[in-house]
């Protein structure tokens, strides 16, 4: 199983710059997710690994050797795209046998009536047999085995394609956004199936997503992209606990972390735009600061409790917790009827309580779970010197 080296690969469609200088090395045995939004450039960076795309510049090597202009099938992975690409006229017991029977095809088996009595034969064959049965029943389709994809769930299907791509037994596998076609309960279903089955076949998965419950589920390590450019790579642990810059800190988490714009006012802390907030501690020395909070670190009260007024704007029930929006209270003036992104600081609360939209309620937290960013780079700030308020 090789380890991945990417060393400022670069991949172009004439003018447009879609990865701009990619360097990461994925080891050997671990399940990394790509994570971005549309258009970032996942998919186009599992498809030079495979070498199904050429790579513009840079280099990318397995175990240190070159694989630039590799064939697809010298490269020996395996790839599970978005559309479950299935043969709709051939069984599931030919789908998933699919690779094994052309591994072993010849040339002059592509001839029209040699063609089917070949496939036929090495489909009965005694090696080739006893592997699909022994996939399908590893993925639950041993009962399938004889129906054709248009009789099968959606469910079904991508364990047919997944099936399909571990029988090869590859050193990589690829799979690019492989649940998206799923409804929720299913996609639930299928990321346990999947992080079940690296577990158990000890093999490298990179896995492409632009969901975060996904990738924070699964992933040992994700690496998060947006227009081509690596934001962050790290431990799904890290990467919620500490974003390095206002993309990742919006990007990852529902609802996303609270970024508030704030700014020193007669020896203490103060929310641009004349909203009241205080801070005990001390402060990142940057002109233009960002105070960023994760929700479920919001301490929410009613009116008085704490010491940041607030107004409830958003209830969101979910049963087990419920999602409060609420908007900073303006002192002298009144409630805008709009709501401006800095307006809106999100708590995520235990139980159903019994809210109401304008009700008036109070906010705190603690200076320890803040995280400070730049407001003019978007940069996260570790080691500026800090002056207290």
């Amino acid at each position: 199983m090789p380890e991945l080296t990417f060393d400022r690969v670069c991949k172009s469609f004439g003018d447009a710059l879609v990865i701009d200088e990619f360097s990461a090395t994925i080891t050997d045995g671990e399940f990394l997710v790509l994570l971005g939004p549309s258009g970032c450039g996942k998919s186009t960076l599992l498809r030079l690994i495979a070498g199904l795309s050429p790579i513009t510049s840079g280099e990318l090597r397995f175990d240190g050797e070159l694989v630039n202009g590799w064939e697809p099938r010298r490269s020996g992975v395996a790839f599970v795209f978005q559309t479950y690409a299935l043969y709709p006229h051939m069984t599931v017991r030919a789908n998933i046998a699919f690779p094994l029977v052309m591994d072993a095809f010849k040339t002059w088996y592509h001839l029209p009536i040699v063609n089917s009595i070949a496939r036929r034969r090495l489909m009965k064959s005694p090696a080739i047999a006893a592997r699909t049965q022994a996939i399908a029943r590893q993925l639950e389709l041993d009962a399938l085995l004889d129906r054709r994809p248009a009789s099968l769930s959606g469910g079904q299907r991508q364990r047919v394609a997944l099936a399909r791509a571990l029988i090869r037994n590859p050193s990589l596998y690829l799979l690019d956004e492989p649940l998206s076609n799923l409804d929720a309960k299913l996609r639930t279903q299928m990321r346990s199936e999947i992080a079940a089955l690296h577990h158990k076949v000890g093999k490298t998965f990179i896995y492409v997503t632009h969901d975060q419950v996904e990738a924070m589920t699964m992933a040992t390590r994700i690496i998060i992209l947006d227009k081509g450019i690596v934001q962050q790579v790290g431990t799904p642990e890290a990467i919620y606990g500490t974003p390095a810059n206002t993309f990742v800190a919006r990007f990852v988490g529902s609802p996303p972390m609270n970024l508030v714009p704030v700014m020193r006012e007669a020896g203490r802390l103060a929310v641009a735009d004349a909203v009241s907030w205080r801070h005990d501690g001390d402060v990142p020395d940057a002109e233009h600061l960002l105070l960023g909070i994760r929700p479920e670190k919001v301490v929410f009260g009613p009116e008085g409790a704490g010491p940041i007024a607030a107004q409830v704007a958003i209830i969101e029930r979910l049963g087990a917790e419920t999602v409060v929006g609420c908007r900073l209270a303006r002192p002298g003036r009144e409630a805008e009827p709009r709501l401006l992104e800095h307006d809106l600081v999100f708590a995520r609360i235990p139980g159903n309580l019994p809210l109401r939209i304008d009700e008036p309620c109070s906010l705190d937290y603690r200076s320890t779970d803040v995280v400070w960013f730049d407001g003019a780079s978007g940069v996260r700030i570790t080691t500026a010197a800090t002056v207290s308020t």
